[in-house]
C-alpha cells in the first residue's frame, strides 16, 4: 500500500522533463496538476517559460492535458488562453479524472506519465491507475488550506521512504 506513494521519478520542475526524454520513454501524452505544478497555486497566467516548455511539447506530438481538483473559473481562466485541455473538479486520486484525460488524449496507458506536486493526489492516483509518475517540487513555498494539511502527511511519508532506502534523490527545498 505504502508503494502506491512513490513516484517512478523526481525532478526539481517540469522544465527537467523533455520532449526527447519521454519520447525515448515511449511517452506520447502529459497528465498534469495545475497549481504548484506548473505554476504557483495563485498565480493566474502561465509564465513565458512555460508556454515554451508545452510549445516544445506540442513540436513533439506530446500532448498535455491539466487534470486539476480546482475549480472550473480558476482551471479555465489559466487553461482556455493557452489552448491546453482540462479536467476541473478531477476529485484526484480518485481515477475517473485521469481514465477520462487518457481517452480524451486516444493514448494508451504505457503511453502517459502523470506529473504533480503531490504524493497525496498526483502520484497516488497516477500509481492507483498505472500511470509512470513523476513528483515535482511545488513552484510556490506557499500552499493552499487543505494543500498545507496533505504536506504534512507528505514529509512523513517521504521520511519513511528515506529510511528505507526506496527513494534515490535529495530534496531539494
Amino acid at each position: 500500500m505504502i508503494k502506491l506513494f512513490l513516484p517512478n521519478e523526481f525532478v526539481a520542475s517540469v522544465f527537467e522533463i523533455t520532449p526527447q526524454k519521454l519520447k525515448n520513454q515511449g511517452i506520447k501524452a502529459i497528465i498534469t496538476d495545475l497549481d504548484n505544478t506548473l505554476v504557483e497555486w495563485d498565480r493566474k497566467n502561465a509564465t513565458p517559460r512555460l508556454l515554451e516548455w508545452l510549445e516544445s511539447m506540442q513540436k513533439n506530438d506530446i500532448l498535455v492535458t491539466i487534470v486539476s481538483n480546482n475549480n472550473q473559473l480558476r482551471v479555465s481562466a489559466f487553461s482556455d488562453p493557452i489552448g491546453v485541455p482540462f479536467i476541473y473538479h478531477a476529485r484526484k486520486p480518485r481515477g475517473k479524472a485521469f481514465r477520462q484525460a487518457i481517452k480524451d488524449m486516444n493514448v494508451r496507458k504505457e503511453e502517459t506519465v502523470v506529473i504533480g506536486d503531490q504524493l497525496l493526489t498526483d502520484v497516488l492516483g497516477g500509481n492507483r491507475n498505472k500511470l509512470y509518475t513523476i513528483l515535482v517540487v511545488p513552484v510556490a513555498k506557499t500552499d493552499g488550506f487543505f494543500t498545507r494539511i496533505n504536506r504534512r502527511v507528505e514529509r512523513r511519508i517521504l521520511k519513511f521512504f528515506k529510511r528505507k532506502n526506496m527513494i534515490q534523490w535529495e530534496d531539494p527545498k
